[in-house]
C-alpha cells in the first residue's frame, strides 16, 4: 500500500500509483467530484419529468447517457495523464478558435449559472426551514459557497464533497427502494424504444444528465491529488467508473421515483417541480420521507454549486494562464507534451500548487457569486438567456470532438492514444450531442 505523499500548498506531491484494492479505493475521489458536480437540480427535474411522462420506458436512455459521460470523463483524464498538460493547453494547440470559444462561454455561462445554482440550493432550504424567501436563501447559499471554496484546500474539499455525495446517493436510492418499483417494468425499460413525442426527453436524458463544463475540471482535480503520468491510467479509469456508475444508479433511482409517484401528472420543468415530488412523498409515506428527499435534494444542489465554484474557477485560472502565453508558445509545448517538464521557458505549465489562492481563481469565484445575485431579483434577460442556452448546448459536442482530435494526435503517445472503443464512444457522443444542439436550436427558434 502506498503512503500519502507530503502536501505542497493545496495539492499533493506526485506519488507512485497505488497497488492493491484497498490502496486504490483510498485514492478514489476526483471522479466522484466530477460526476457529482455534473448532476444538478435541472438534471433531477429532467429525469423526474421523463419518468412522470413515460414511466420507466426511457431507462435505457439514462443508462446510455451515463456510459457516454463515462467515456468523456475517461478521455479528459487520459489527456491530462498522457500529455502532462491541461485541457486548456490542448485546446490552445488546436487553434485560437477553441480557446476563444471557451473564453466567451465560461464568462457568460458563469454569470447566468451562478444565479441558477444559488436558486437551486435556496429551494430545498426554503422548504426545509422556511423563514426567508427562496431568493434570500439563495444569496446565503452563495455566500457560504464562496467562503468554503475560498478557504478550503483540495484535500478538505474532496472529503467534504464525498460526504455530500454519499448523503444524496443514500437518500434518493432509499426513496427509490421505498416506492417499491415494478421490476418487470424496469426490465422493459432497458429495451431501447421511442414512445410518441419522447425524442426530446431521450436527447435530454442522454445529453444532459451529468454532462456540463465541470467534466473538463476532472483533470485539474487529478493533478491536485498528485496523479501524474500514464502509470495512473488504470487508477483514473477506476476512479472515473466509480463516479459515473454511482451517477447512473442515482439517475435510475430518480427515474423510478418520478415514474412511480408522479406518472401521468403534467409537471413543470422548473426546479420548483421537485417540491411537488417531495409533497407527494410526504402525503403517501409520511413527512419523514419528504424531509429525506429534501435533504437529498439539498445535497445534490450543494455538490453542484460547490463543485462548479471550485472546478470552473480552476478552469478559468488556467484559461488566464494560457491566454498570457506568447503567440506560438502553445504549439511548441505540443511537440514536447509527452515529456512532462520539457516546455518553453515562457510556459511554466499548469501549477496546481497555489492556483486556489491566485487572483484569477478568486476573481472568477466572485464573478460566479456577486453579479448573479442581481438576477435573483429580476427575470433573466431574454437575450442573455438565449446566448447562454445556445453556448451550453454547443459545449458538450465541442468537448467530445476536441477530445477526439487531441487523443488521436501526436500530442499523446503509446497508452495515451485512443483505441477503437474510445473512438466509437467519443464519436457516438459527438453525434448525439450535435443532435441535441440542433434540437435545442430548433426549439428556441420555433
Amino acid at each position: 500500500m502506498t503512503e500519502t505523499s507530503p502536501q505542497v500548498g493545496s495539492t499533493f506531491l506526485p506519488q507512485a500509483p497505488p497497488t492493491g484494492a484497498r490502496a486504490k479505493v483510498r485514492q478514489i475521489g476526483p471522479g466522484l467530484l466530477a460526476a457529482a458536480t455534473g448532476v444538478g437540480a435541472g438534471d433531477l427535474v429532467a429525469t423526474m419529468v421523463a419518468g412522470a411522462e413515460y414511466g420507466t420506458a426511457l431507462l435505457w436512455a439514462a443508462i446510455l447517457g451515463t456510459v457516454l459521460k463515462l467515456a468523456l470523463g475517461e478521455g479528459v483524464g487520459r489527456w491530462h495523464l498522457a500529455s502532462g498538460s491541461t485541457l486548456l493547453d490542448g485546446w490552445r494547440r488546436l487553434g485560437r478558435w477553441a480557446t476563444g470559444f471557451f473564453a466567451v462561454y465560461i464568462v457568460i455561462w458563469g454569470f447566468v449559472y451562478g444565479a441558477t445554482a444559488m436558486s437551486a440550493v435556496g429551494l430545498p432550504l426554503n422548504a426545509l426551514f422556511g423563514g426567508l424567501s427562496v431568493r434570500y436563501w439563495a444569496m446565503i447559499a452563495g455566500v457560504v459557497g464562496i467562503t468554503l471554496v475560498w478557504l478550503q484546500r483540495y484535500q478538505v474539499f474532496e472529503k467534504f464533497m464525498t460526504v455530500l455525495v454519499l448523503i444524496k446517493f443514500v437518500s434518493v436510492v432509499s426513496i427509490a427502494v421505498l416506492v417499491s418499483p415494478d421490476l418487470g417494468n424496469l426490465a422493459n425499460g432497458l429495451v431501447p424504444r421511442l414512445p410518441d413525442g419522447s425524442i426530446v426527453y431521450v436527447l435530454g436524458l442522454i445529453g444532459g444528465v451529468g454532462g456540463t463544463i465541470t467534466m473538463a475540471a476532472y483533470g485539474y482535480w487529478m493533478f491536485a491529488k498528485g496523479w501524474k503520468g500514464t502509470g495512473w491510467l488504470s487508477m483514473m479509469r477506476l476512479d472515473n467508473a466509480v463516479g459515473y456508475v454511482m451517477t447512473g444508479i442515482f439517475v435510475v433511482a430518480m427515474l423510478i421515483v418520478g415514474s412511480t409517484i408522479l406518472l401521468g401528472q403534467n409537471l413543470t420543468e422548473s426546479d420548483s417541480g421537485l417540491l411537488t415530488l417531495g409533497t407527494a412523498l410526504g402525503e403517501r409515506y409520511g413527512d419523514w420521507s419528504r424531509i429525506l428527499f429534501l435533504v437529498g435534494f439539498l445535497a445534490v444542489t450543494s455538490t453542484s454549486l460547490l463543485g462548479v465554484w471550485n472546478g470552473v474557477s480552476l478552469l478559468f485560472a488556467d484559461l488566464v494562464r494560457t491566454l498570457r502565453l506568447p503567440h506560438g508558445a502553445a504549439a511548441e509545448v505540443g511537440a514536447e507534451a509527452a515529456v512532462p517538464g520539457e516546455r518553453p521557458a515562457d510556459d511554466k505549465g499548469y501549477q496546481a500548487t497555489a492556483v486556489e489562492r491566485s487572483v484569477p481563481f478568486r476573481g472568477y469565484l466572485l464573478w460566479l457569486t456577486i453579479p448573479p445575485m442581481g438576477l435573483l431579483f429580476i427575470d433573466k434577460p431574454f437575450g442573455l438567456t438565449l446566448v447562454y442556452g445556445v453556448l451550453g448546448s454547443v459545449f458538450m459536442p465541442f468537448l467530445a470532438i476536441t477530445l477526439m482530435l487531441l487523443l488521436n494526435s501526436t500530442r499523446v503517445t503509446g497508452s495515451g492514444r485512443s483505441g477503437w472503443l474510445s473512438n466509437i464512444a467519443l464519436g457516438a457522443a459527438s453525434a448525439l450531442f450535435l443532435a441535441l444542439l440542433v434540437t435545442d436550436l430548433v426549439g428556441r427558434l420555433s
